[in-house]
């Protein structure tokens, strides 16, 4: 039997046809000619099938599939091939064991004269990079520095600051990336909380750093004067990294860079918990890559491009996800030493930056930032997170965006989403054909953000619109589903849930809100637990309420997240017990500013006369966060601190009122 007979019995059976049948080999045609003639003979059999064809129909209808597949189609095609991109570069980093150094050392041999990054008015090139990152790691190596080691970075925005923490893992040392912005206690935590054996620290931070210079006795002090013409005096016992590195070796450090691991620790960049002070997450050199490489692909960025960075280099956006393009791409990043809204497009014009960096933020204080007339740049795409759907499309039909890049991810999780195809408001998709491939799901919790189980102990999935925990399966053999988790054991252990969906099976915990709709958007709704985030930051509730309860003493104070309108995030808002009537604003104020960053401050300040205890004598904040700062609820004083006057003033009904209107800014 030839197979252009076969095909043409085939297609009097089924009355179908088409090349695909002239393709199957001959025993896979016998095999389907059988069934095809069991099907013709058997009355019982066709009706069968003809009743399950209906049912998927009626089904596919039902529940819009096919409505579903016309509109996502384009989507997930585009976002396939980008995902393929993304995992062949993982799986060959994998297979060729590659890590941080290795992949950067490939880069700046391909391009050594290309710009690497950009700053102020200072060009560094990739072989400039290479030679300063060998000047650290031969300098730390001769000190008896070793694999396995971890040195505390304090230092401002700059390219040194990249080379500091290349050179060191290159010879194996881990660097934790301090917030340039924490003093005492929260400093000092987050040094000891990496168990670091020494700290570079720029000179612009000493004073910080004297402050806490009894906490870090033992550790080696490397001082780094950021300007030749610095006139920072060294603090005791620090040494002048400066000056030892020009006179440190640019000998490549090749022996120890092979040493190093794909799954080896790399950074640590601190993230705030419901503990009260910093956590050190763990960044491993596949972690990076993952970050990194899924940007590049995800926004399809091309060798020409340039990178416009102004966010911190102790945070993910910034030192991974920009910084990333550089190290392991080849792309030049523009680094400015701090944000400025009024700057970012003359900025971006400036150095022809083609991508934009931002936070939710920094989206909102650019749109109201005053110009006097528009700056002509050359920015495509702007890729961050946190931007409020409500200023999302103004702000790119007033700067020309033509794609916006809102990605979901938590720095220390495996829960990462992106949005390639600028759908205002959503922070990701999932094909909901193909969750299977990328196993994140939305799981029911109550009120306070805890997991319903069933009558078995297992989860239960959230329905499309209903709100969710968003948890990621973790896997050791994958990339992009693992969980490196923090320095402190005892806080990894704390985001693992176990037996989810079935026995043995691990997830992490994102802590996070989300809702899904019918098409697979992601959308951002909420975050549980102790915490809330405020100018792009995550503040930790119980360390505000220990500062206040240092400040004050006795009082008591219960410390929440306040929604404000045209706002990301949440602000902060305090309600302190103040039974005697006797609170000293002008001392909390002072207190407040000495012992925190500027933007964990609470903005509201609430005096109560008693607060609501459970019986495990914990503070129950419920109804104060639901009465928040409205001053038409409550009686209480409320203050508001006023950035102006530099004080906190009484929040009067007109305040108020211009607070809601947006009419203050804030």
């Amino acid at each position: 039997m030839n197979r252009l007979s076969t095909l043409r019995r085939v297609c009097d059976c089924t009355e179908l046809g088409g090349l695909v049948a002239y393709l199957v080999p001959s025993s896979v045609q016998a095999l389907l000619l059988k069934t095809l003639r069991s099907i013709k003979n058997n009355i019982m059999l066709r009706t069968f099938l003809l009743l399950a064809g209906l049912s998927g129909l009626f089904y596919l209808i039902k529940n819009r599939w096919y409505w579903i597949i016309y509109k996502t189609f384009k989507r997930d095609l585009n976002a396939a091939i980008r995902f393929v991109h993304m995992n062949y570069y993982l799986i060959q980093y994998q297979l060729r064991n590659q890590t941080v150094p290795k992949i950067f050392r490939n880069v700046w041999k391909r391009q050594p004269h290309k710009v690497a990054f950009y700053f102020e008015d200072d060009i560094w090139t990739f072989k400039q990079v290479e030679e300063q990152s060998n000047r650290v790691g031969n300098y730390f190596l001769n000190l008896g520095y070793k694999r396995g080691d971890r040195v505390a970075l304090f230092l401002e925005n700059r390219p040194e600051y990249v080379c500091m923490w290349l050179g060191l893992n290159k010879i194996g040392v881990i660097t934790a990336l301090i917030n340039t912005n924490l003093t005492l206690n929260p400093l000092s935590h987050s040094i000891q909380a990496a168990k670091s054996k020494g700290i570079i620290f720029g000179s612009e931070y000493s004073n910080a750093v004297k402050g806490i210079y009894d906490s870090i006795n033992d550790l080696d002090k490397f001082q780094y004067h950021e300007t030749t013409k610095s006139d920072k005096p060294l603090l005791d016992g620090a040494k002048d990294l400066r000056t030892a590195l020009q006179n440190s070796s640019t000998e490549p450090l090749d022996g120890e860079i092979e040493k190093g691991n794909l799954r080896d620790q790399l950074l640590y960049i601190y993230t705030s918990g419901t503990t009260g002070l910093p956590k050190a997450a763990t960044i491993t050199n596949v972690r990076l890559m993952l970050m990194a490489v899924g940007m590049n692909s995800m926004a399809v960025l091309k060798d020409n491009e340039c990178v416009y960075d102004p966010l911190p280099l102790y945070h993910s956006a910034g030192g991974l996800l920009g910084i990333g393009q550089a190290i392991l791409c080849g792309s030049t990043v523009a680094i400015r030493k701090k944000f400025s809204a009024s700057n970012f497009w003359s900025d971006c014009a400036k150095y022809r930056c083609t991508i934009g960096l931002y936070i939710g933020e920094i989206c909102r204080y650019i749109l109201a930032a005053k110009q006097e007339k528009p700056v002509k740049h050359h920015v495509r795409a702007m890729f961050g997170n946190g931007l409020k759907p409500q200023i999302w499309t103004a702000f790119a039909q007033k700067f020309g965006i033509k794609e916006i890049f809102e990605f979901y991810g938590a720095t220390e999780g495996n829960s990462n989403l992106v949005n390639i195809d600028s759908k205002v408001g959503a922070v990701g998709f999932i094909p909901r054909y193909a969750r299977w491939l990328y196993p994140l799901e939305l799981i029911k919790c109550d009120k306070t953000g805890e997991p319903i189980r069933d009558e078995n102990g297992f989860c239960i999935q959230s329905e499309i619109n209903e709100p969710g925990i968003l948890i990621g399966q973790i896997s050791k053999r994958k990339a992009v589903n693992q969980f490196s988790g923090y320095a402190d054991k005892a806080a990894t252990e704390k985001k693992i849930m176990r037996n989810v969906f079935k026995k043995g099976d691990e997830y992490f915990n994102s802590g996070d809100i989300l809702i899904r709709d019918e098409l697979g958007y992601y959308y951002f709704k909420d975050r549980t637990g102790d915490t809330y985030r405020w100018k792009g930051e995550n503040v930790s509730t119980s360390e505000v309420e220990a500062v206040i309860s240092n400040i004050l003493q006795l009082n008591d104070a219960v410390v929440f997240g306040v929604q404000i309108p045209g706002t990301e995030g949440r602000a902060g808002m305090a309600a302190i017990v103040d039974t005697e009537k006797n609170t000293d604003i002008e001392k909390l104020t002072a207190g407040l500013k000495l012992g925190l960053p500027t933007y964990a401050q609470p903005l509201f300040i609430r005096l109560i006369e008693s607060v609501q205890l459970t019986g495990t004598y914990k503070l129950i904040k419920k109804d104060l966060q639901q009465d928040g700062f409205d001053v038409t609820k409550t009686a209480d004083k409320i203050y508001f601190y006023d950035a102006h006057q530099k004080k906190y003033v009484i929040l009067t009904n007109e305040i108020y009122d211009d607070i809601q209107s947006g009419k203050l800014r804030l």
